[in-house]
């Protein structure tokens, strides 16, 4: 079982991490057009985009007291992560798999996922890449899944470089060089920066989200990830 202390920083660091990640991302971020969101509606408000009426919203909607059960498994390390109100179908969020090809969370139907967006510029993500190897390690399955979308601009080189100078052995190479994704995510009122986290039950419905960086091998995370999979 993992050390959480090995692989996360003391929370001052945390602090300082996430402060220095906001003075030297966020502009990069922010500057990009929020409507270019991936699979974003066209002129669509964050209101509409987070409850879009479809039938896949619908059926997630009605998952409401589940994502709050789940969500309240949520304690110590990882108390900032937010049930979804309401649960709505991430299904059409896209980014490309480790194979380099376009997919979407459909294509882990029947998994759940914790969707992690992070960019090598972003120090807090940084501090927490080893954490989420280690979660995908221990509890990674035919059920579950880590899927960490790096949203670096530019080409593989650096994420890749940054992946294999800390020793990430167990996340697959997931991508998104455009930020489309996040401006999708940003749209529907879930990421104010990174890194962001969702976690996603096997029908595609957000079930719980968390903006800025947790103790993902702990054992508070382990413990979330138990209740997200329980019947």
């Amino acid at each position: 079982m993992a050390d959480g202390n090995r692989y996360f920083p003391a929370p001052r660091l945390i602090l300082a991490a996430l402060v220095a990640g906001v003075l030297a991302g966020a502009v990069a971020v922010y500057v990009s057009e929020s409507g270019s969101g991936n699979n974003a509606a066209s002129g669509s408000t964050p209101a509409q985009a987070a409850t879009g009426g479809g039938k896949d919203d619908v059926a997630c909607a009605a998952k409401s007291d589940r994502a709050k059960k789940v969500a309240a498994a949520a304690t110590g390390q990882v108390a900032a992560l937010l049930p979804a109100d309401p649960p709505q179908s991430l299904k059409s969020l896209a980014f490309n798999g480790p194979d380099g090809k376009p997919m979407t969370i459909v294509d882990h139907a029947g998994k759940t996922v914790l969707l992690n967006l992070w960019a090598t510029w972003c120090a807090p993500c940084r501090a927490e890449m080893p954490a989420l190897d280690a979660l995908q390690k221990e509890k990674g399955s035919d059920a579950f899944e880590v899927i960490a979308v790096n949203v670096d601009a530019g080409d593989d080189v650096k994420p890749k470089k940054f992946l294999g100078d800390i020793g990430i052995e167990k996340l697959g190479y997931y991508r998104d060089s455009t930020l489309a994704l996040f401006n999708d995510v940003k749209t529907r009122g879930l990421a104010l920066g990174l890194p962001v986290t969702m976690l996603i039950d096997g029908e595609g419905c957000l079930v719980a989200h968390m903006n800025g960086p947790a103790e993902w091998s702990g054992p508070d995370a382990k413990r979330l990830i138990e209740a997200a999979l329980a019947p």
